[in-house]
This record gives structure tokens, C-alpha cells and sequence, in this order.
């Protein structure tokens, strides 16, 4: 089967004016089924309720999909302004069907019969989740509320798209033009050519630097120049607040209140406490308490560390540069030095020997080693960006397994960070054929320069073994039901647990050498760069596991007494940074203002999964530490029941598979250096 034979997106075809009436034909279709199968069945089953179900839900994902992901990577007035028209007939359709007593009863029935026993693990799984979702979206609710919650529904859609579009607005409203070279001392020269043809698309003649994260980290973390890292790093963490060089304009603050108030709301109309609780519905941890132990049991022995490496820093500034004080924009800046000090290595040093192909190749050759794939680039497919690129993954046999878009670099009217999406899920089609997985990985790296391929830093790699093992995941997947297939149906804080584990081997002695060539002399990563790498691994580890653990706390304890108070929203953040934060923290800081992760994207009162899952990931690669970290053996347990399997179990029964015990703690404390 090659691409020519399966149906992709057609993306040049693409046509904003259609969407509306597509997206109308299609809603209104599924719920004139779904009223036909619930009068037309005498009795319910697998195959004529559930199945019909999934393939409606599949032909409405097929064109919202790529709306959606346009929305993100190619943003224009049209697209947003029909994007954003289509989030309430969305929302009133996700409402229609999840308040549809009728289809909750029949599911019900299927959930009591006698057949609900010969049904598969997967399709059991597809039926709890069912019930489950039914009862949080208010099935149960008296008229009255059902209405409400509609409404609330519908308006948190438009609200957290809204925190979005002002942080991309923001971001992309405000630049430093810089005209004279010597003001760019420090900064490589990679980044001063991405910064001239910058200012070269914006008609300027100079050096342009945006908020886009390659610019504003390369401005930070190597310009010489402190009251340009000053502007650059107010500008950043000012970004759609009240208190940005943009003052008022993009701001999210009564957003961010608008949202957690409908959160509350929401929770409180389904019988929770708030809406942590409300969130854990969906989670491995069972309880507030539970996450807030972890968490602070985690913090406590982070602490310590954290603060000895900001004594170090402070110390290493003043005697070495005669800076009594840091300032917020100096640590990244200092911690660069000390860091080429400490172990003689540099993220810039490094860039020459990554580039893009090469680390490509080489990420491809380690899932080639684990689980016996091969990943194979497809020319001429049609794309929605010049950049963009294709790929297949195949088994052993030759099968097609799973398909991928890569995006890999920061662009204008492109979202910031880096993501996995579905493009399309693996299930059994109408026609009775296999739907192969289809990826979208993007990221947000440099572009090539005029003179030289795209080069990655080592925290670049980082970032693609991260999203390309949530692509893995997605792709992989042997579950032909598609609500339980690849990351659907996995409960949200396993959901990293693919990704981080893939980051481990861009550490590994074997595996650098392979993701790495320098991009003019084709050597490889000398033996003495890779020993600096690995030893550079734990640097600064406790102060990045303390930032880490103040999002992740900031987010439970709002979610969890949020009280209509709007003063809350800053003043709880304080307090957690009071108790957490080793580092000088600005007034003027709004950091919350572009929390993205927990007000647009799916994290909400779900932060802490980065570190639930961490500990999940790490205990993980520590059985590949002991049978050898290409143990092929280890690998295909690795690919077989957890890759594999989707969600169609719960993930604490496949880890306990795969690990043949239930998780610890201290293998993610060891690898981060705090547990000798």
C-alpha cells in the first residue's frame, strides 16, 4: 500500500469559504443517524450502535482535523474568523450527543446484556469510557442545568481558543529591530543570519529578533548586550498581559478569570468539589491529595538541590563577572557560561553537529534497533507549507504501520511550541479496510540559513525524540477501535509516558554518534563533546525540576480553590513561587498570561502529568539500562504492551506488563541526579 493508494488530505485543495457548510452537512447528518438507529433497534449492539458511532466520529474528524491544524500552523483573518464560527456548532453538537438520554441508555443496555461479556478488552474499554464521558458531560443533569452546561461548554470552547489567538497575536506584535552589529556580541552567527533575513522579509535593513522562542532564547541565553536581554526578556514574559509593551492590547487576564470561572461552574453542576476533581476523572492519580503529596513530596527533595545550584550561579556571576546581582534576565545568560565552565559545552557548540537530516536519520536508525521499523521519506505528497515533510513507517513485512507530516521550523502565523496531533486514527473503514495512523509532528526550529542546513540544539533533539514518541504512540497503534486507538482513550497523566521515554536515548554514549555530523566536515560528535553532553545532563536538573513543579502546583491548587476571586489568579501564583521559586521573580511577570498548556490546551488541573508521567517513563528506561539499551527483546515488550495497546487497557496494568512490577519513584530521582 503506498500513499498514491490511501487518501490524504488534499491541503492545496483546501478552501476556507467550504468549511462552514461541510462542517453543517456532516454535524447534521450524524444526528439525523443517530436518531434513526436509536428508533430502528430492537435490541443494541457492538455492531449496530457502536459501530455506526465510530464511523459518524470518524467522518466529522476527517475534515475538522486539518481545520484545526491549519488553524494552528497557518493562521489567516479568513480561517480564524471561520474557525471560530464553526467552535459553537461544535460544542452544540458534542452537547446534543452527550446529552442524548436515549443514547445513554442504549449504551447502558449493551454495558448490562449478556453480549457486553464476549466483547474484547478494547471494546469494553470504548463502552466504559462511553458511560464515563456521559456522566461529565451532565447526561444525568435536570433540564434546567443540561441547558446551562450547553452553554458553558460552548463558551469555554471560544474562550480557550481565544487565550490562544492573543498569545500568538501577542507574540507576533512586537520585534527588536537591532542596527548596529556590535550591539550582538555573543550571539552566534547562525542566529544573526536568521535574524538579517528576518529583517529582510519585513523590509528592514538590520537584525530583526521576534518573541518566536528560537529568537528570543538565542537573545537571552548569548547576547553580551544585558539591556537587550532586559527588553527581550520583559517583552517575552509580559506577552498578553495588562503589563506588556502592548499594554491592553491581546490581553488574556479576563480571560484566564473567564475561564476558570466556567471550569467551576461546570464542576460544581456535575457534583464536584472543583474542577481538580472534576479532572481526575480521567486520570491515574485518584485523588487531589494524591497529586498534591506527589507533587510536594517531590518538591522537598528537589528543593535542596535547586537552591545549591542558584547559590552556585550567583556565586559563579559575582566572581567571575562582578554581577553582585542576577537579574531574571541573566540567568539564562550566566547559566550558559557556567555551564561551558563546568563541563566546556555550549547549545550553540553544539549546533553545527545537528543537523536536521542527520538527527532525522539517526532517531530513525534507534526505532529501526528497538522495534525492528523503518522509516521512509514520501516525495511529492501534497503539503499545506513548502517545508513540510512526509514520511512512512514499516514493519519487518513491508507493512505500512503508519504515515507522519513533519513541520519542524518557527514560521509567522504559526502557534509556538512544539505538538503531536492525529490527522487520522487507526480503525477498520466502512469498507471493511484498515485506516492506517496518520501523524502531524510540529515543532518550531530554525530555519535554514541562506548558507547552511537547519541546525538543531541538543535540547532541538530533545524536543523531536519527545513529540516523535507521542507520534509513535498515535502511529503504532494495533487497536482497530478508533476512541481506544493510539493516545485516545489513554488517561491524560500516562499520556507523556511515550515521549519522555524517547528522550533518554538522545543521552545514550551509542546513540549520539548516530543523531549527529557536522554539517561541514561530516565528522561525528567527537568522544570528548559526548562525554561534556552527558556530564552537562543534570546541570542546573533541580532548578528546572522546581520551575517544572511550580506550573504543576500553580495549576492543581487553581483548579482547586478558584473561588470567583480574580485576585486569586496572581495571588496564588505568588504564594507557590514563594514557596518554590529559587530564582528572582519580576512583578511585572505574567507568566500565566501565555500558560498555554492550561488555559488553550488539554493540561487544565493536568500539569503534574509531565511528572507522573516522568516517573512512568524513567522506571521504564531503567530496564533497558539493564538488558542493554538496544535489548531488542526489551524493545518489542516495549512496542507490544505499551506502544501497541492505545488505550484499550488501564495504563497502570501495561506498565505493570512491561515492568513486571508497579512503578518507583527512585529511577527518575536517580536519572535527574538527586538520588545518588
Amino acid at each position: 500500500m503506498n500513499s498514491k493508494e490511501i487518501s490524504l488530505p488534499s491541503f492545496s485543495e483546501f478552501d476556507v469559504q467550504q468549511v462552514e457548510a461541510n462542517l453543517d452537512e456532516i454535524l447534521k447528518a450524524n444526528l439525523v443517524e443517530v436518531e434513526q438507529l436509536l428508533e430502528n433497534a430492537k435490541s443494541y449492539t457492538w455492531g449496530n450502535l457502536m459501530r455506526p458511532l465510530e464511523l459518524m466520529d470518524d467522518r466529522l474528524n476527517s475534515i475538522w482535523s486539518i481545520v484545526a491544524h491549519l488553524h494552528s500552523v497557518l493562521d489567516s483573518k479568513e480561517l480564524r474568523k471561520v474557525y471560530n464560527a464553526c467552535l459553537p456548532k461544535l460544542s452544540e453538537y458534542s452537547t446534543q450527543m452527550s446529552h442524548n438520554k436515549k443514547l445513554h441508555n442504549a449504551l447502558k443496555t449493551i454495558y448490562e446484556s449478556p453480549e457486553y461479556k464476549k466483547l474484547n478488552t478494547a471494546q469494553r474499554q470504548v463502552i466504559q469510557n462511553d458511560l464515563r464521558d456521559f456522566k461529565l458531560a451532565g447526561v444525568a443533569l435536570e433540564e434546567k442545568d443540561k441547558k446551562r452546561f450547553a452553554e458553558l461548554q460552548k463558551k469555554l470552547s471560544q474562550a480557550t481558543t481565544r487565550f490562544e489567538e492573543n498569545i500568538l497575536d501577542a507574540t507576533q506584535g512586537w520585534n527588536k529591530l537591532v542596527e548596529h552589529e556590535k550591539d550582538l556580541e555573543g550571539l552566534s552567527e547562525n542566529a544573526k543570519k536568521i535574524a538579517q533575513e528576518t529583517a529582510k522579509q519585513h523590509n528592514m535593513s538590520g537584525w530583526l529578533f521576534t518573541l518566536d522562542l528560537p529568537s528570543y532564547q538565542a537573545v537571552v541565553t548569548y547576547a553580551d548586550n544585558r539591556k537587550l536581554r532586559q527588553e527581550m526578556y520583559c517583552a517575552y514574559i509580559t506577552r498578553a498581559s495588562d503589563q506588556s509593551p502592548n499594554a491592553g492590547k491581546w490581553d488574556n487576564t479576563e480571560t484566564i478569570y473567564t475561564i476558570l470561572s466556567i471550569r467551576r461552574e461546570m464542576a460544581g453542576l456535575l457534583g464536584f468539589k472543583n474542577f481538580s476533581e472534576y479532572s481526575l476523572a480521567k486520570k491515574m492519580a485518584g485523588t487531589e491529595k494524591e497529586v498534591l503529596d506527589f507533587l510536594n513530596d517531590l518538591a522537598e527533595r528537589s528543593l535542596p538541590k535547586a537552591r545549591q545550584e542558584f547559590s552556585e550561579l550567583s556565586e559563579f556571576a559575582r566572581k567571575e563577572y562582578g554581577l553582585d546581582e542576577l537579574a531574571p534576565w541573566d540567568i539564562a545568560y550566566y547559566s550558559e557560561k557556567l555551564c561551558l565552565k563546568s563541563h566546556a559545552v555550549s547549545q550553540e557548540e553544539l549546533r553545527p553537529y545537528f543537523p536536521e537530516d542527520r538527527v532525522l536519520e539517526g532517531m530513525f536508525t534507534v526505532i529501526q534497533r528497538l522495534y525492528g521499523l523503518t522509516v521512509k521519506e514520501i516525495k511529492g505528497i501534497d503539503v499545506w507549507h513548502k517545508d513540510v515533510r512526509f514520511f512512512h513507517i514499516l514493519d519487518a513485512a513491508n507493512n505500512l504501520r503508519g504515515m507522519f507530516y513533519l513541520d519542524s521550523y518557527a514560521r509567522p502565523h504559526k502557534r509556538g511550541g512544539a505538538w503531536m496531533d492525529d490527522c487520522r486514527v487507526r480503525m477498520i473503514k466502512e469498507n471493511g479496510e484498515l485506516q492506517v495512523p496518520i501523524a502531524y509532528l510540529t515543532c518550531n526550529f530554525n530555519p535554514p540559513a541562506a548558507t547552511a542546513p537547519a541546525l538543531l540544539t541538543h535540547d532541538d533533539v530533545l524536543t523531536l525524540f519527545h513529540e516523535f514518541g507521542h507520534g509513535l504512540h498515535h502511529m503504532l497503534s494495533r487497536v482497530d477501535y478508533a476512541a481506544v486507538s493510539g493516545i485516545n482513550g489513554v488517561l491524560w497523566d500516562a499520556v507523556e509516558l511515550p515521549s519522555q521515554f524517547m528522550e533518554n536515548w538522545c543521552w545514550e554514549e551509542e546513540v549520539l554518534p548516530l543523531i549527529s555530523q557536522h554539517y561541514q566536515t561530516g565528522e561525528s560528535l567527537p568522544k570528548d563533546l559526548i562525554e561534556k553532553i552527558r556530564a552537562a545532563k543534570n546541570f542546573q536538573v533541580g532548578m528546572q525540576m522546581v520551575r517544572q513543579l511550580e506550573f504543576s502546583i500553580y495549576d492543581f491548587r487553581l483548579h482547586s480553590e478558584f473561588n470567583n476571586d480574580r485576585q486569586q489568579i496572581q495571588s496564588l501564583l505568588d504564594e507557590v513561587r514563594k514557596q518554590l521559586s529559587v530564582v528572582p521573580v519580576l512583578s511585572m511577570n505574567r507568566f500565566q498570561n501565555s500558560f498555554s498548556h492550561i488555559f488553550g490546551g488539554g493540561y487544565a488541573a493536568g500539569y503534574y502529568s509531565y511528572k507522573w508521567a516522568e516517573v512512568l517513563s524513567s522506571d521504564a528506561f531503567s530496564k533497558f539500562e539493564e538488558n542493554g539499551i538496544f535489548n531488542q527483546t526489551t524493545g518489542q515488550q516495549f512496542l507490544h504492551e505499551i506502544l501497541e495497546k492505545g488505550g484499550s487497557e488501564h495504563p497502570m496494568q501495561l506498565f505493570e506488563n512491561f515492568r513486571g512490577r508497579k512503578p518507583s519513584i527512585d529511577a527518575l530521582l536517580k536519572h535527574c541526579g538527586i538520588l545518588s
